[in-house]
């Protein structure tokens, strides 16, 4: 009797049990469709990956694709960086020179403001314009700073990350955008930036626009991205001095506001990184879920839209409001 007991106890937990991950899965599918259903409104093709730091559920969309990261590669130039720093080949506090060949084209604040030579900014103040406000100048810089392209894809591959490449500084990804013949190793004023791409015919510049997205250099599967951003926040990158430096620096992100913060609600943390060009707009981060929910890791890519900014950002955030609302709502010990 007492062993029929233990049987019928056991069955009633393994149907539970069952119960409960098919549930989960089945969630987890309602989720999938969500997502599916708001990739229409970013007029392109949406990739998505989600891991719940602590629970450690899963989900990938279009993971069998790679997206243009745009801005978002510095987030492993970024690890890369601080790298060197643990290693003491460098010190946050070394002081670079700034010079005219540094100065590039688009996002941040050192092209605006820092017409001439002659400026020294410390290693710090390079990863924080960098990550803060996207500063392609302090990202070119980081980036020899970190060993070049070569450097930061060692890295990805010694951690067993695959399907994301870092390949070019921003001066020659935006310059190939428009149709400019730059090499990665390539280095210019902005001046001479001006004039190569004034050479560009009207034609091959849009015909190079168009299909960026076919370029596979600078690009990363929504699995791999997520899967970087879980080894950085486990400690398995950075010691915890600078694991906790850089998340600092990713939760002070003043870039994105309309983005995977878009519609949460506004106390909530978010560590994150946008990246746009062209068709494309991105947001890749890690969400901080009340009520002791947890962590989760959100990769959000949009490539080929033929909507602007504001309808990608709006595919953006009412993805990651699925995404916090789900496990919100689906705790698991």
């Amino acid at each position: 009797m007492h062993n029929t007991n233990k049987m019928i106890s056991f069955l009633v937990f393994l149907i539970s049990f069952t119960c409960i991950l098919n549930a989960q899965k089945g969630d987890l599918e309602l989720l999938q469709n969500e997502i599916k259903r708001l990739e229409q409104i970013s007029g392109g093709t949406v990739g998505v990956g989600i891991i719940h730091l602590e629970n450690h559920t899963q989900l990938m969309f279009n993971n069998d694709q790679t997206f243009p990261m745009a801005s978002c590669f510095k987030v492993p130039v970024a690890i890369r960086l601080l790298q060197r720093v643990e290693e003491g080949s460098l010190t946050l506090d070394s002081m670079i020179n700034v010079t005219a060949r540094d100065i590039h084209p688009g996002s941040g604040t050192i092209s605006r403001l820092l017409d001439d030579p002659g400026v020294s900014l410390s290693v710090l103040n390079l990863l924080e314009l960098m990550m803060l406000i996207s500063d392609n100048s302090a990202a070119d810089l980081c980036l020899e700073l970190s060993g070049v392209p070569v450097s930061v894809n060692e890295m990805l591959h010694s951690n067993h990350i695959e399907g994301l490449s870092v390949d070019r500084p921003t001066l020659a990804l935006i310059a190939n955008w428009l149709g400019a013949p730059v090499a990665a190793e390539q280095k210019m004023t902005m001046d001479e930036f001006r004039e190569v791409v004034k050479a560009v015919n009207e034609v091959q510049q849009k015909e190079s626009m168009e299909n960026f997205s076919n370029d596979p250099r600078d690009q990363s599967s929504p699995g791999a991205m997520a899967l970087l951003l879980q080894l950085l926040w486990n400690g398995q990158l950075l010691n915890k001095e600078y694991t906790d430096l850089l998340l600092d620096i990713m939760y002070r992100c003043e870039t994105g506001e309309l983005r995977i913060k878009g519609i949460l609600p506004p106390d909530i943390r978010v560590a994150h990184k946008t990246g746009t060009i062209g068709k494309t707009a991105n947001d890749v981060g890690i969400i901080d879920l009340p009520d002791d929910a947890g962590h989760v890791i959100v990769t959000i890519f949009v490539k080929d839209s033929a909507m602007d900014v504001a309808d990608r950002e709006k595919s953006i955030a009412h993805i990651a409001r699925a995404v916090y609302n789900y496990f919100l709502f689906h705790k698991t010990e």
